[in-house]
């Protein structure tokens, strides 16, 4: 139990994360850190200090960024994976429920992720699916008269 809600807590703080990384503020606050920090350097001497800070601080924050964005990254395939499962599965009636697919926990979209698998291996072994499919095989192709 504590381990669903650890992972339902990570996945809505990456989510979040990811949004703000990705907007106007944050890349003004990073481009006026850069610009501080560089004006700066005279007063320091330019010194290995100086030079240390931008460095760790930017490792840092690309170090955690990376999983903030493979969380994201993974959230969102699996969500279009699902709408795509969705669409193949009824053009017509598609299901309103899965829209904003994205908003969704990891535990949520994998039990729709195996309800679709098992609508997919239903419809691939039916006797109606395998009869066309034999059917397919053994005709012969004959060319079109012009």
């Amino acid at each position: 139990m504590a381990s669903k809600s650890w992972k339902t807590r990570f996945g809505h703080f990456a989510a979040m994360i990811a949004r703000l990384a990705g907007s106007p503020i944050v890349f003004a606050l990073a481009v006026a850190s850069v610009v501080i920090w560089a004006a700066c350097g005279p007063f320091f001497d330019y010194s290995e200090g100086w030079q240390l800070i931008i460095n760790t601080s930017t490792t840092i924050c690309t170090f955690l960024m990376v999983f903030v964005i493979q969380n994201s990254q993974n959230r969102d395939s699996l969500a279009v994976q699902i709408k795509l499962d969705e669409i193949i599965r009824a053009v017509r009636g598609a299901e309103n429920t899965l829209i904003d697919l994205e908003d969704l926990s990891q535990e949520e979209l994998e039990e729709l992720r195996l309800k679709f698998a098992g609508i997919g291996a239903a419809a691939r072994n039916s006797p109606a699916k395998i009869a066309r499919r034999q059917k397919r095989r053994s005709a012969v192709i004959t060319p079109r008269a012009k």
